[in-house]
C-alpha cells in the first residue's frame, strides 16, 4: 500500500474513478510513509493525521457514489505554511510571531479545499520566508531527502522535502525570488513559479506568486487548473483565463530558446551545473530547436537595489515587534533586516526602481526567442545548517541571480531536474516564458520530461 504516497495525482484519480483504490487508503499510505520519514526531515507544521482521515472518508464517499467533486478530490495535498488556512495560526517561520488562529483560507487553499483535495499538513519555511534554506527559528530544520546532510532550499523548504519523499503527490509554497524554484531545482521536483496573478494570492505583492511543487509536469498542470481560478482578494491578478492546462503536448521544431549561462550578477554555475544545462539545450536542438545564445541582462546593481529595498520591508516589520519578540528571529535574518535601518530615502527609491529596470532588461532579452533556459540555482544542494550559501548576510543574494529576475519581470518559469551531480544531488534547470505564457512554459517541460535521461529512484527512505 505505500506505494500509493508515490502515486501521481493523475494516476489517483483515475484509480479512484476505477474503484482501485480509495482515497482512504492513499492517505493511510501518506500517513505511514511521513511515520516512516518526518523524524529526520522536519518537513511539516500543523499535521493533521486524523482530519486528513475525515476528509478522505468524505471523498470516498464521493467517488462511491459517482459525485466526485473533481480530479483532486481525495488526492492529498500540503500546503506552505505562510498561505492560510482556516483555524492553523501562521508563524511565518519565525518564533517572534503571535499564534493566532487564521479566520479564513487563502485563495490558493480555498481552491484546493473547494477541490476536495486531502489537505494533511502545513509545510515549514524560514523566517519571514527570506532564506533559500531550511532554516527557523520556529521550525525544526529541515533536510534534502537527496542527502540529510544538505539543505532542501527554500523558503518552501518542507514543501520540497515532503514532495521529494512521497508526501503524497501536490504541494504548494510561495516564491518572490526563487522559494518555489530553488527547492524543486535542490529536491529533483517540477517547480512553477507562474505569471504574476495567474495563481490569486492574499496578501499580493510585487513577484510573489504561488505555484505548485509536484514530481511530475501533468501533476503541476492539474493543480493548476484548480489555483488558477478567480478570488476577488488579489487586486493583482489576471482575468480569468480558459487555459487548457492538461493539453501538454508540444512541438520543438522550429522554437528559438535561449540559453543562458551567466545570470549577469551573483556566483557563477558550477561546472557540473554549467554542463546539464548544456546537454539539455544541445537535446533541443538535435529535436528541431533554435538556441540561441542569450546575453546576461541582470546586473550587480539591480541585485543591489533588491537587497537594499528587501532589507528596508524586512526591518520596518521587526523592527515594529517588541523587543522580547524581536529577539526571538533568527540572527542572520536580523542582521540583515537591520541593514535597513540605514538606508536613505533616496537609496530605498534607487533599490525600488531596480525592479523596472530589471523588467526592461528582461522585455529586451525575450524580444527574439520563445523560451529560454538556465540554471536554476549556480550550485547544487548546500550545507543543511547554512542559512544560505554565503553564510554572510552582507551577501545574501548571489545564489537567485538565475530566479528573481523574473519574479520581477513577471514571466512565468519553471524548475526541472536536468540530471545529478557526482555525489548524486539533483541539478535543476529553469524553463522561462514570455509573460502570461503559462502553458507554454509546461509544455515544454513536459517535453523535457520525455527526452532526458532516466531518472533516479526517488529517495522515500
Amino acid at each position: 500500500m505505500t506505494e500509493l504516497a508515490d502515486t501521481t495525482a493523475v494516476d489517483l484519480a483515475a484509480g479512484f474513478a476505477r474503484k482501485e483504490f480509495s482515497p482512504s487508503e492513499v492517505i493511510e499510505a501518506v500517513i505511514a510513509r511521513i511515520a516512516a520519514r518526518e523524524p529526520e526531515l522536519h518537513a511539516l507544521y500543523a499535521y493533521d493525521p486524523e482530519g486528513a482521515r475525515a476528509q478522505a472518508r468524505a471523498a470516498t464517499a464521493r467517488w462511491q457514489k459517482g459525485e466526485a467533486l473533481g480530479p483532486l478530490d481525495g488526492v492529498p495535498v500540503s500546503i506552505k505554511e505562510n498561505l492560510a488556512t482556516k483555524g492553523v495560526p501562521m508563524p511565518l517561520g519565525t518564533a517572534a510571531s503571535e499564534l493566532t488562529p487564521q479566520p479564513v483560507d487563502a485563495p490558493p487553499s480555498a481552491r484546493l479545499r473547494e477541490a476536495g483535495a486531502v489537505i494533511f499538513a502545513k509545510t515549514t519555511m524560514p523566517d519571514y520566508g527570506m532564506l533559500s534554506s531550511g532554516l527557523s527559528s520556529f521550525h525544526p530544520l529541515t533536510r534534502n531527502p537527496w542527502n540529510l546532510a544538505r539543505n532542501p532550499g527554500g523558503s518552501s523548504a518542507g514543501a520540497a522535502a515532503a514532495a521529494a519523499s512521497g508526501y503524497g503527490p501536490l504541494h504548494i509554497g510561495t516564491d518572490i525570488g526563487g522559494s518555489v524554484r530553488l527547492p524543486a531545482g535542490w529536491c529533483g521536483l517540477v517547480g512553477l513559479k507562474p505569471s504574476l496573478g495567474r495563481v490569486p494570492i492574499d496578501p499580493p505583492y510585487i513577484g510573489r506568486a504561488a505555484g505548485p511543487l509536484t514530481r511530475t509536469v501533468a501533476d503541476t498542470a492539474v493543480m493548476m487548473a484548480v489555483i488558477s481560478r478567480p478570488d476577488w482578494r488579489d487586486h493583482m491578478s489576471l482575468p480569468p483565463a480558459d487555459i487548457p492546462w492538461q493539453a501538454l503536448g508540444c512541438e520543438v521544431r522550429g522554437l528559438r530558446i535561449g540559453l543562458l549561462r551567466e545570470a549577469g550578477a551573483g556566483f557563477t554555475p558550477e561546472p557540473e551545473i554549467a554542463a546539464a544545462i548544456e546537454a539539455a539545450a544541445r537535446a533541443f536542438a538535435h529535436a528541431g530547436a533554435i538556441i540561441v545564445e542569450m546575453p546576461p541582462f541582470l546586473t550587480a546593481e539591480m541585485l543591489a537595489g533588491l537587497d537594499t529595498f528587501w532589507r528596508v520591508r524586512a526591518w520596518a516589520d521587526i523592527s515594529a515587534l517588541p523587543a522580547a519578540r524581536r529577539a526571538k528571529v533568527l540572527p542572520f535574518i536580523h542582521a540583515w533586516a537591520e541593514g535597513g535601518a540605514r538606508a536613505s530615502g533616496l537609496e530605498v527609491y534607487r533599490g525600488v526602481s531596480q525592479i523596472m529596470a530589471i523588467r526592461a532588461a528582461a522585455a529586451r532579452a525575450f524580444r527574439d526567442i520563445d523560451f529560454a533556459l538556465s540554471p536554476t540555482a549556480p550550485m547544487p544542494a548546500f550545507a543543511a545548517e547554512l542559512p544560505a550559501p554565503t553564510n554572510d548576510p552582507a551577501r545574501p543574494f548571489e545564489h537567485i541571480a538565475f530566479t528573481v529576475g523574473f519574479n520581477m519581470s513577471e514571466q512565468p518559469a519553471v524548475s526541472i531536474n536536468a540530471g545529478y551531480t557526482r555525489e548524486g544531488l539533483p541539478i535543476g534547470m529553469q524553463i522561462i516564458g514570455r509573460r502570461f505564457d503559462d502553458i507554454g512554459v509546461l509544455r515544454l517541460a513536459a517535453k523535457w520530461e520525455e527526452m532526458r535521461p532516466a531518472q533516479r529512484p526517488w529517495p522515500i527512505g
